[in-house]
């Protein structure tokens, strides 16, 4: 099955630093908009459980429909927003 990821690293004071898409799939301009809406929206829920806990992997901290939103968190506090289908 072809499928298309959309990777993003956010920066401090929610920056984004990088951008990608990858796949083999057709790119469809609605469903990388869709990610960028579920990943933009789950930055303030990951900026709070990211001073509470010491883990760098935080599965499940949003979801939209079927979509899992999953984030690692670097010690200087860089985010990696995997797609949200990509963890579920």
């Amino acid at each position: 099955m072809a499928n298309t990821t959309c990777f993003i690293i956010v920066g401090r004071n929610d920056i984004p630093i990088y951008e990608a898409e990858v796949g083999s799939a057709p790119k469809r301009e609605d469903a990388a908009q869709l990610h960028q809406f579920i990943l933009h929206a789950a930055l303030d829920v990951v900026q709070d459980l990211a001073w509470t806990t010491s883990a760098m992997f935080l599965k499940s901290v949003d979801r939209f429909n079927d979509l899992v939103v999953s984030v690692y968190v670097t010690a200087g506090h860089i985010l990696f927003f995997p797609s949200p289908d990509s963890f579920i």
